[in-house]
């Protein structure tokens, strides 16, 4: 099972990115998928949650309003819009599968992708 995760980059505060996560090996369709992300040498915070219906979100209160996930299970796919981008959103994201609980934290999720960096700058 592999979850890869794409679409960091370099952006200047106030623009936009959109990541993706596609899953391999198996489906996700019923399953829990997040989005954290972290600094070095620091905890991995959550970011956003969506469950298997995809109706079902959560949002860390400093994302709500900017950030949106969303999922095309046929695809095996979760993304993370992100809009209205600040510095201290700058971090390595990682997207997530598997969490018996919403929105979970980062012990809570038996996948994890490899991480993109997303880098803000004012």
């Amino acid at each position: 099972v592999q979850l890869q995760a794409s679409g960091g980059g370099l952006v200047q505060a106030g623009g936009s990115l959109r990541l993706s996560c596609a899953a391999f090996g198996r489906t996700f369709r019923g399953s829990v998928m997040g989005w954290f992300r972290q600094l070095p040498g620091k905890e991995r915070d959550f970011v956003a949650v969506i469950g298997w219906n995809g109706t079902t979100t959560y949002y860390a209160d400093s994302v709500k309003g900017r950030f949106t996930i969303s999922r095309d299970s046929a695809k095996n796919t979760v993304y993370l819009q992100m809009n209205t981008l600040k510095p201290e959103d700058t971090a390595v994201y990682y997207c997530a599968a598997d969490s018996l609980v919403m929105p979970g934290t980062s012990r809570t999720y038996k996948y994890w992708g490899q991480g993109t960096q997303v880098t803000v700058s004012s």
